[in-house]
C-alpha cells in the first residue's frame, strides 16, 4: 500500500498540486493549467490553492 503525502500548507506548487490530485505534473499542465485554473503568483512561480483545484474539478465535471 502506498501512502500519499498530505500537504497542509495553503499554496501548492505544480508538483504538489498534481500529487494532491493523483496525476502526474504533465497531465496537470495539460488539463488544469491550460484550461484556466486560477493561480497565485509568488514572484515568477505559480502557486495553487487546494480549494481552487476542487472548485475547478466541480466546474468541469461531466454529469
Amino acid at each position: 500500500m502506498v501512502l500519499k503525502k498530505m500537504y497542509t500548507h495553503i499554496l501548492l506548487n505544480r508538483e504538489e498540486a498534481a500529487a494532491c490530485l493523483g496525476i502526474d505534473p504533465v497531465s496537470f499542465d495539460k488539463y488544469f493549467r491550460k484550461m484556466g485554473l486560477k493561480a497565485f503568483m509568488l514572484g515568477k512561480q505559480e502557486r495553487y490553492l487546494r480549494s481552487e483545484l476542487y472548485n475547478f474539478i466541480r466546474k468541469h465535471s461531466v454529469t
